[in-house]
């Protein structure tokens, strides 16, 4: 007799966005999706805390301009009220500001709206699993905004990363997604998420924003 398929466990997801045109079709495309539950959507960053904590809740999609209470607010709140919920942003704009203020506050990752259906739901599904997800536009304009802010070039990194993890440190410096890390060191994606897992564990690096700073201080990139 054959076993029974597992369904794979679907993502409790909050769209936010203050414009009905963007959310509602933004949440019916993504609860086409086999993982996926869009379980609420918000207008501004007080429903987004009202939507989850009437939860639960795993991811929030977040625009950053909103009335009430911006992106940027609502997911700092979330990571002081609700930690174990992953932020991704999904927003028209990329600048230094924009990025900086959402990733300091705690998103996990930062799309454009230039992004397509399914590099949403990779960032979706990489933010649960505890994964940065930064489209190329956002890895180039933090790249260049860290190099110019970056206050001490040569900084020691721990003695006990391995050649391979300072190689990956250094791609994810140069603004490599992971699979462009994959494509480069000729490994699959997962053995690059391990890398970086491992590595943001021994040298305390908090998410892939503070990885491109300290790639930078310590002269990989």
């Amino acid at each position: 007799m054959t076993e029974p398929t597992e369904r794979p466990q679907r993502l409790r997801v909050v769209v936010a966005d203050d414009q009905a045109a963007v959310r509602e079709p933004l949440a019916a495309v993504l609860g086409l999706s086999e993982d996926i539950d869009v379980v609420a959507s918000a207008a501004d960053g007080s429903q987004v805390l009202a939507a989850v904590a009437a939860g639960p809740v795993d991811v929030v999609l977040m625009d950053l301009r909103m009335p009430v209470m911006d992106g940027i607010e609502a997911t700092r709140r979330l990571g002081e009220e609700h930690p174990d919920v992953a932020v991704v942003v999904l927003t028209t704009f990329a600048d230094d500001d924009s990025i900086l203020g959402a990733l300091s506050a705690g998103a996990r990752g930062y799309l454009t709206k230039n992004a397509g259906r399914q590099d949403i739901i990779r960032a979706i599904r990489a933010a649960a699993a505890g994964q940065s997800v930064l489209d190329r536009e956002v890895q180039n304009r933090l790249l260049a905004s860290v190099r110019t802010k970056a206050p001490m070039v040569g900084q020691a990194l721990p003695e006990d990363l391995t050649p391979r993890e300072r190689e990956v440190l250094a791609l994810i410096g140069q603004g490599l997604p992971n699979r462009g890390i994959a494509e480069k060191l000729f490994i699959s994606e997962a053995t690059v998420k391990t890398h970086i897992n491992n590595l943001f564990a021994k040298a305390a690096i908090r998410d892939r924003a503070d990885a491109v700073r300290r790639a930078i201080e310590a002269g990989l990139t």
